[in-house]
């Protein structure tokens, strides 16, 4: 195999004629140089130099490589440059995906700091909710995943492959016609049983969080009534403030919209997901995700 430093000796020796030459250049001694050629020479299993009188001549051989080192150490140089900016923070890409809720409340303020400490740094944002962000993650098509999961829920161990950051927990809220008689009676914090509301007609949300409703109810002793189903948050707080029926949304989703029409209760007993960014072990490692991830916790902190 060809090393770096043996080309770079290579190049030296060619450019002074002599291998005492090329050591006074590199700042090493006659003998080094001398042994590191012969090095070079076993790699490629060819005479690169011949003596001529007093001077060191190269060979055939010894020409094209050292027509080809100029391109190949420039590149390397290149690379070390690259790599120590990355390193430093002074460049690097991260891809981050994220759920809805979580690309409108913690990503904005955690790239926000990012990019103040360091500017170098970019980031791509998509959006996708769990389990396909998780997918993402581990098909290589992402660095962070911001994903889910609610509390109880029998998959303990499905990223147990992956680093977890627990970011936040983030309990669920039940949303109600401001109109609507629990809003007026509610208990004076502000809270519903999740039996108060069997009766009800129910606005669902994404997949998974309607999965978690119907749960939810089912262990009250109901099963809800879904009027209508929507991925979209605002049009489920819309439909609930038109009176066409109730929601249970986590609080993340309810921080991202203007609730209009609508009574926000604490959910009794109360049922919260866990909010976690995710990476690979070796992705940990990189000095750009690692700082992603940081700004992600400090932005769920506040």
């Amino acid at each position: 195999m060809i090393e770096a430093r043996h080309l770079r000796v290579l190049r030296a020796v060619a450019a002074t004629g002599s291998f005492s030459a090329a050591g006074r250049e590199l700042g090493c001694t006659q003998p080094a140089v001398s042994q590191q050629m012969k090095a070079l020479e076993a790699s490629v299993g060819t005479p690169l130099l011949v003596r001529s009188g007093r001077e060191m001549r190269l060979t055939q051989a010894g020409e094209a490589l050292v027509r080809h080192a100029a391109g190949i150490l420039a590149g390397l140089t290149a690379a070390e440059e690259e790599v120590a900016a990355i390193a430093g923070l002074r460049a690097g890409r991260v891809r981050l995906v994220s759920f809805p809720s979580g690309s409108s409340t913690l990503v904005p303020t955690a790239l926000a700091a990012l990019r103040a400490a360091h500017p170098g740094t970019r980031v791509s944002l998509e959006e996708a909710e769990p389990p396909q962000s998780v997918d993402k993650l581990r098909a290589g098509d992402c660095d962070i995943a911001l994903a889910f999961r609610y509390e109880g829920a029998a998959v303990a161990d499905e990223w147990d492959d992956l680093v977890v950051r627990p970011l936040l927990r983030d309990p669920l809220i039940a949303l109600v016609p401001e109109r609507h008689p629990l809003a007026r009676s509610a208990a004076p914090a502000g809270s519903v049983a999740i039996g108060a509301l069997a009766g009800e007609p129910w606005i669902a949300g994404c997949p998974r969080c309607r999965g978690q409703l119907v749960e939810v109810c089912e262990a009250a002793g109901f099963t809800p009534r879904i009027d209508f189903a929507t991925d979209d948050y605002p049009a489920v707080v819309g439909l609930v403030g038109a009176g066409l029926g109730v929601a249970v949304l986590p609080q993340l989703a309810v921080e991202s919209v203007r609730p209009r029409g609508v009574r926000m209760l604490t959910l009794e007993p109360s049922v919260r997901r866990e909010v976690v960014a995710l990476t690979l072990p070796d992705l940990a490692q990189v000095p750009a995700v690692a700082a992603t991830l940081e700004q992600l916790a400090r932005a769920a902190a506040r």
